[in-house]
């Protein structure tokens, strides 16, 4: 029994028999009564910039956390965590709802407040989102809070750019990713989150940004007051900064004055913190030249100061005419021009993306940016045609009525009790291990695009690829694997339309005594006389798994031709990384030969000195091979299950299962593959480097599970699989994906300060295995779920 969403939920569940399959580590239970009621009201978590800020977006959701909470669904135990831009703690007085506190910069923090907020019994969180708000590039530290809390999140995005950074769009995209629903104020939103960043529709709600549920007043203290009285006003408020155009409308005042020498232009607000601390009052002293340069000085006003929402409404209902002169149409939502709607103001505005919707069905005016002559023009006939300007006053307090605070706070809480039911209802029903829906669609482009007809180039700068830096052999061996299991699991004509370029290059490397080069440079020369053993060793893999899984016999053959030839080279192989991509080269030689013994002796002679590497250097603490966990780790107890798979030979097993559990505890510890950092490794009685994280080594996480599982048959490594695949999708140490949609490549690793954005052939054919084992993995899944169904109806008829 348990109590979340406002609900009281018992479910009782009858355990059918421990272990349904006598080799799978779980256990089945049918569900018979499941009942839910209203128990409790809502507690909602929202994490914001916070009053007495000086921020639109504190403001915002000041507003509508009184609107959410009047509500009678809701408890009066809802608080906020505030975003601060200070390190002290105690820098602002906050309001007593604000129960922790988040300084901007300090990554602890936001793993800190998403612990809170999971523990305050809370139902959902709201997030509201602008990229300056929070710390790290473009606001990147948001993720690791998202990626922490186990409440559905409604985040709401006060910007949606039309051409975000590769960060920014990768933020945003994150987001969508981990919120139940995300919220946007105006259509254009929309437009953009579904084309630019891929997010499907079904997940936006649109819902427009709240306005005072104040009427004018009937005695107003700012008409009659200076500089208000006797004057007809033209008004604009809002943190001032450059974007803002403000020098637009002080260069139309000499039009206007000449038709209305009683016209006065008053602008509210301070100089945006941000900009302060940069430059100044620079900007807000260059349009009082601007003003003195063209004879208006006496008819523009600053009234420099950060006013509450009674006292706006007062500005706003005072003024006659309303005005947002912004410079560009990149005002996705805009609450200074929400609000002045709300208040019945006769606005006029250039026509940025916010404006153009709002100000729709004659509920105010457009003019073109920065064109001053136009705003006269506009100005000038609503003061000489007073009915004009009344009905769009008029136009604008119709349509603001619904834009009330108490009408936007119903419209969340009807989201809010969407996205609580939606998470309880997938919680009841039960989550398979791999999310398919999830997975992006298998693609080839730009494994194509870095191959040509020698083979894959090793590198690219970006999504291109450098053609400076040739191959290598490791690559090749790498997309021979790839192709070949495209070809299996997908029938992918053009997978197998490549087969012959890397088998080609693999065949174009090897010596005349059997071993083989590694590097060759764009225009085909030799860069070395022998590769590394690791090149050795991998290119062994490759072809025992062309021999194991060739389309036809002629590529069995050649590449059979090829494996032979290499065999006299095993014996001398010394590093570890070297003899274990030989073991699982010949593991899959063995399938489709099992009873040659000369094969069979010779991956004993090379499994031998692995164990003995075992037996020499770990202990009850220290399950390993070596003295530091370095690269391709998970490859050697890969090898060992390998070789358990041909001999059953149970030391290999077993070592294999001890090695694997500290590799898992070592890396899986928190949740999300954190794989060891190629900057420094990990030592004995050493802290783990966390970066750079390399796709390899994911790979070979992905790799060794789904082995791990086709033996044992536990569920666990299907998990850990899973787990380790998503690291290429942002379940890792930065909530970051690697794989780029766009592009279809894969990013060259994880670094402290965010991906290697080049996506050479290593990382992309290292996703792209790991894709195609994942989706192996899926149909065993299947399999195994279907068996279940068919227990559970089985027993339910009888």
């Amino acid at each position: 029994m348990s109590f979340n969403g406002g609900q009281l939920r018992i479910v009782l569940a009858v355990p059918l028999y421990p272990k349904p399959f006598p080799n799978i580590n779980c256990s089945i239970n049918i569900p018979v009564l499941v009942l839910i009621k209203k128990y409790s009201k809502m507690k909602i978590a929202y994490i914001s910039t916070s009053l007495p800020t000086e921020c639109g977006i504190a403001t915002f959701n000041a507003n509508l956390f009184l609107a959410i909470n009047q509500h009678k669904t809701v408890s009066n135990d809802s608080f906020v965590v505030a975003l601060s831009d200070s390190e002290e703690l105690k820098a602002y007085n906050y309001p007593p709802e604000v129960k922790y506190i988040i300084r901007q910069n300090n990554q602890k923090d936001y793993l800190r407040a998403a612990d809170y907020v999971n523990t305050s019994q809370v139902d959902a969180c709201i997030i509201e989102h602008e990229f300056g708000i929070y710390g790290g590039e473009s606001g990147l530290y948001v993720l690791s809070l998202m990626a922490r809390i186990n409440k559905p999140i409604i985040t709401i995005l006060h910007t949606v750019l039309k051409q975000p950074s590769y960060v920014q769009q990768t933020i945003i995209q994150q987001i969508a990713k981990r919120s139940a629903k995300i919220v946007v104020m105006s259509q254009k939103a929309i437009g953009f989150l579904t084309s630019i960043y891929n997010i499907p529709k079904s997940k936006i709600k649109y819902i427009e940004h709240g306005v005072a549920d104040l009427e004018p007043p009937t005695t107003n203290p700012i008409k009659n007051a200076y500089p208000f009285k006797d004057k007809k006003v033209l008004f604009t408020f809002g943190l001032i900064s450059r974007n803002k155009g403000l020098e637009t409308a002080i260069s139309a005042l000499p039009e206007i004055i000449k038709q209305h020498p009683d016209s006065i232009y008053v602008v509210l607000g301070n100089t945006h913190p941000g900009v302060v601390k940069n430059v100044g009052e620079e900007y807000r002293d260059s349009l009082k030249r601007l003003a003195r340069k063209l004879d208006v000085e006496k008819h523009l006003v600053f009234v420099n100061k950060f006013v509450d929402e009674k006292e706006l409404h007062h500005y706003l209902s005072a003024a006659d005419i309303y005005i947002t002169p912004y410079l560009n149409e990149a005002q996705i939502t805009s609450g200074t021009l929400s609000y002045a709607v709300g208040a019945g103001a006769a606005v006029i505005s250039t026509p940025y993306w916010h404006a153009q919707e709002l100000l729709s069905n004659n509920r105010g005016l457009l003019f073109d940016f920065q064109d001053s002559q136009q705003l006269a023009t506009l100005v000038n006939d609503l003061f000489a045609h007073p009915s004009k300007l009344n009905q769009l006053k008029y136009n604008a307090y119709r349509y603001g009525l619904s834009l009330r605070w108490p009408n936007i706070g119903k419209n969340y809480i009807a989201v809010l009790q969407e996205a609580i039911q939606e998470t309880e209802r997938a919680s009841l029903q039960g989550k398979p291990i791999i999310d398919a829906d999830s997975m992006p669609t298998f693609n080839l482009s730009h494994v194509k695009r870095l191959t040509d007809d020698t083979g894959i180039v090793q590198h690219a700068k970006y999504g291109i690829p450098n053609l400076k830096e040739g191959y290598c052999l490791d690559d090749n061996a790498r997309a021979l694997i790839m192709a070949l299991m495209a070809f299996k699991q997908y029938k992918s004509r053009e997978a197998l339309e490549l087969l012959p370029v890397y088998l080609s290059y693999i065949q174009y490397m090897q010596r005349e005594d059997g071993n083989f080069r590694n590097f060759l440079s764009f225009d085909r020369n030799y860069l070395d006389e022998v590769g590394s053993e690791d090149s050795f060793g991998r290119t062994i893999w490759s072809l025992g798994y062309l021999i194991n899984h060739a389309p036809n016999n002629s590529y069995k053959e050649f590449a059979t031709e090829l494996f032979l030839k290499s065999v006299p080279h095993f014996s001398q192989l010394q590093h570890l990384r070297g003899v274990t991509n030989t073991i699982i080269g010949l593991y899959h030689y063995l399938v489709i030969n099992p009873h040659h013994v000369e094969m069979m002796t010779e991956m004993q002679q090379l499994v031998d000195p692995l164990v003995k590497a075992y037996e020499n250097n770990s202990n009850k603490q220290w399950q390993w091979f070596e003295q530091q966990l370095t690269y391709d780790n998970a490859l050697l107890p890969l090898a060992l299950l390998c070789h358990y798979q041909i001999t059953k030979e149970e030391k290999s097993f077993t070592i294999a299962k001890k090695t694997l559990d500290f590799l898992t505890e070592k890396t899986l510890g928190k949740g999300y593959l954190n794989p060891v950092g190629n900057n420094g490794w990990l030592k004995k009685n050493e802290p783990m480097a966390l970066y750079d994280q390399q796709a390899i080594e994911t790979m070979a996480m992905v790799l060794v599970y789904f082995k791990a599982y086709e033996i044992t048959k536990e569920l666990k490594y299907m998990h850990h699989l899973y787990q380790s695949y998503q690291w290429f999708l942002g379940e890792n140490s930065l909530n970051l994906p690697l794989y780029d949609h766009e592009t279809k490549g894969c990013a060259d690793g994880l670094q402290a300060l965010g991906v290697n954005r080049n996506q050479g052939a290593e990382s992309t054919l290292a996703y792209l295995i790991s894709h195609l084992v994942v989706f192996k993995a899926l149909e065993i899944e299947y399999k195994y779920l279907a068996d279940d169904n068919k227990i559970k109806e089985d027993i339910l008829e009888n």
